[in-house]
């Protein structure tokens, strides 16, 4: 049994001209572990994500997925370096995405957009899809929404679906950028309680995220990103019990003073 990280980063780097927005970054996932980003906007967490399966390109370093380099088959990281797009398709077939944005095509139905990548990236059957994709929105609870359209779902089932989507295409490794951003807060939990039964299930995950209870339960390993790197790294218990830095003392403290909160503890 193969011992490598599932996802691996190597002093990873990123510019947009003379901007440069992640710059050094290291990470090693095994398979099983939940890695959790956080840090302020603009620190580099999306980006950070976006190249672990090549959405953005990056400039330095080297991502392996399973011990396969990721979008260049050399030392250069120009254009004439690149792989091939199949190649490139390759590499990253055992990871999948959940966007901020629902990303739902308002004309399918629930479970055509769920088979869709599956026909149309996968080149499956639509028999064989339309099985993995009803298997899919079981999985979040959404089967009896198979037939509806995206307009007539509230944006956590929306979410749902797009989880369910990454989950159809079978992933090793999921990667959620933020996947509560875009929802209103009570339909938070609902999203959140998929995304935990998917850790428990063992389900490899990194993620981008400002819920910071929810990183402290859920995480095997937290990193805190400012300025396109990582500041510190650790455990949830350390990063958020005795934080080392003080710039993520500083991060945390609005988040730590609601915790303490005597209203929110008597809400609670």
């Amino acid at each position: 049994m193969s011992h490598l990280p599932l996802l691996q980063l190597r002093g990873v780097g990123k510019s947009y001209g003379t901007n440069r927005v992640l710059q050094g970054f290291e990470l090693s996932v095994q398979a099983g572990e939940i890695v959790s980003l956080i840090g302020p906007s603009g620190s580099g967490k999306t980006t950070a994500l976006r190249c672990m399966n090549f959405l953005e390109t990056y400039d330095e370093g080297e991502i392996w997925i399973d011990g396969q380099l990721l979008g260049y088959s050399g030392p250069g990281r120009t254009v004439r370096d690149r792989d091939s797009d199949s190649q490139i398709d390759e590499v990253r077939k055992p990871l999948s995405m959940v966007f901020q944005q629902f990303n739902l095509w308002p004309h399918m139905s629930v479970r055509e957009n769920v088979m869709a990548p599956l026909v149309l990236g996968k080149h499956m059957s639509k028999a064989e899809a339309r099985t993995l994709a009803d298997a899919a929105l079981q999985r979040v609870g959404l089967a009896a929404k198979a037939d509806a359209y995206p307009a007539r779902l509230s944006g956590g089932q929306q979410q749902r679906v797009g989880i369910a989507r990454a989950l159809a295409v079978k992933p090793r490794l999921m990667l959620l950028d933020e996947p509560t951003s875009a929802l209103d807060p009570e339909l938070v939990e609902e999203v959140l309680q998929v995304i935990r039964s998917l850790a428990d299930d063992g389900m490899t995950m990194v993620m981008v995220t400002h819920e910071m209870s929810f990183a402290a339960q859920i995480s095997s390993q937290v990193v805190f990103m400012e300025a396109g790197q990582i500041v510190e790294t650790g455990e949830p218990g350390a990063m958020f019990q005795a934080p080392k830095t003080e710039r993520l003392q500083r991060f945390l403290k609005p988040w730590f003073n609601r915790s303490l909160s005597p209203r929110v503890e008597a809400l609670s």
